[in-house]
């Protein structure tokens, strides 16, 4: 077998290492406090979209197994447009917002281990600013150091969340908060719809596999079963996360605790130590998740330039790494230090969301190449939309920043891409006229 080859097993990991980064521990509490006892449902609701999109980024990465993952699919669906242009804009730009909600869960969990200040509010921007500009520094030095620790960080964060899993599951037995699981402490449909659909960037990461594509042996067998198996693997989990996490702690707890809710979930059952393990266990899982979207996010930077969609520019090398690592790891600085944890979630979500509805309907107008059914692709297609829309009127009335910044953006990435592409136009037809 060839050494640079992948096999299923890391096919499948780089699946659930890209969904279970820093989501589930930025996002549970969130999802919490808009579900109540209905959470499970919510990450089964979301879980659910994220598994019939899995199905056209099965059919289109076997088609076009190519490292530009995602924005292959967008301009090989769309042309190279202003449309998909915008759309892979949106992408760059989503990547920065998880990477925006990864670092703010690391610093939301990582001064109940270390205070530095007797401001709590202080120590997690102190402690998200200082992680993104390490995670860069080690991407700067080596991208082969990247790989190495999202490799072990997998490991361990799967082996202490199975662990809380099994540990948890035993301790609901007798616990009095398990009632809060009835139906009758369930939000409303459109609530737990909305709910699933704030922390839908808890199952983003599986996009990520796309981009191995090109690496992955036996690539015709391997890549359904990387697909499917990680997301599925990811919904048991949440689910079961979700499940404890009701079952153990009173609302008012997890309310008060919203932004290290998993920690706090442990606590029941292990006191203390359990509380610092699932913190270590988060702060691991964030800051691994950090290290490999900035690479990711550098990646899409680079291909989206290549492929004339964004300055040319951007395909130069800046301290021998793309360029777009430090303007990735800036805007995320400045992201996560002014916005808060339910805005970025809405924003990515929103993003991500967006997104994969394009890539279902490139699945299903592509249908003939690509060898597939074209009935998945369009439910998948419609449910992203539908869900975009219920987000949006939904968090409207509570989260309004969220959603006007969400909007702002999308808005912002299809402006920039339709005055590149006049520039660009002008800028050819004067060459072109002057070598006439």
């Amino acid at each position: 077998m060839n050494s640079k080859k992948i096999g299923l097993k890391e096919a499948i990991s780089i699946g659930i290492g890209g969904m279970v980064g820093g989501g589930i521990f930025a996002v549970l509490g969130l999802a919490v406090s808009l579900g109540k006892g209905g959470t499970p449902i919510s990450f089964l609701i979301a879980g659910a979209i994220a598994l019939v999109t899995s199905y056209s980024y099965v059919k289109l990465s076997l088609t076009y197994p190519d490292r530009g993952g995602t924005v292959k699919f967008i301009n090989q669906g769309f042309g190279k447009g202003v449309f998909s242009g915008g759309i892979n804009n949106l992408l760059w730009i989503s990547y920065i917002i998880m990477l925006s909600l990864y670092a703010s869960a690391f610093g939301s969990y990582a001064p109940n281990l270390f205070q530095i200040t007797n401001d709590k509010i202080l120590d997690s921007h102190i402690y998200l600013s200082a992680i993104i500009i390490f995670a860069a520094i080690i991407n700067y030095y080596s991208i082969k150091i990247v790989g190495k620790i999202e490799s072990y960080a997998v490991i361990i964060k799967l082996i202490i969340l199975i662990g809380f899993v099994f540990i948890g599951l035993y301790g609901l037995f007798g616990n009095p908060n398990i009632n809060q699981l009835a139906i009758s402490n369930w939000e409303s449909p459109l609530k737990l719809l909305t709910a699933g659909m704030v922390i839908f960037v808890a199952y983003e990461g599986f996009e990520l596999i796309a981009n191995a594509v090109p690496d992955i042996e036996n690539s015709k067998v391997n890549v359904p079963k990387a697909y499917y198996y990680s997301v599925i693997f990811v919904i048991v989990l949440y689910i079961l996360i979700a499940i404890i996490t009701v079952g153990s702690l009173p609302f008012g707890k997890i309310a008060n605790a919203q932004d290290y809710v998993l920690a706090e979930a442990a606590k029941p059952m292990l006191g203390k130590i359990g509380f610092t393990i699932i913190t270590i266990a988060a702060l691991i899982s964030t800051f691994s998740a950090i290290n490999a979207s900035l690479y990711g996010g550098s990646r899409v930077s680079y291909e989206i330039a290549e492929d004339d969609e964004l300055p040319h520019q951007l395909t130069s090398k800046l301290w021998n790494q793309p360029i777009g690592l430090f303007i990735t790891a800036v805007m995320t600085l400045l992201l996560a230090n002014t916005l808060n944890l339910e805005s970025i979630s809405t924003v990515g979500s929103v993003g991500f969301l967006i997104i994969f509805g394009m890539v279902n309907y490139v699945g299903f107008k592509l249908s003939k190449e690509v060898k597939g059914k074209k009935g998945i692709p369009v439910i998948g297609f419609f449910l992203c939309i539908i869900a975009t829309i219920v987000l949006v009127i939904q968090q409207y009335s509570s989260n309004r920043t969220g959603v006007l910044i969400a909007i702002g953006i999308i808005v912002l990435c299809f402006i920039i891409e339709y005055i590149y592409k006049k520039i660009e136009n002008k800028t050819n037809n004067n060459a072109t006229q002057q070598s006439v």
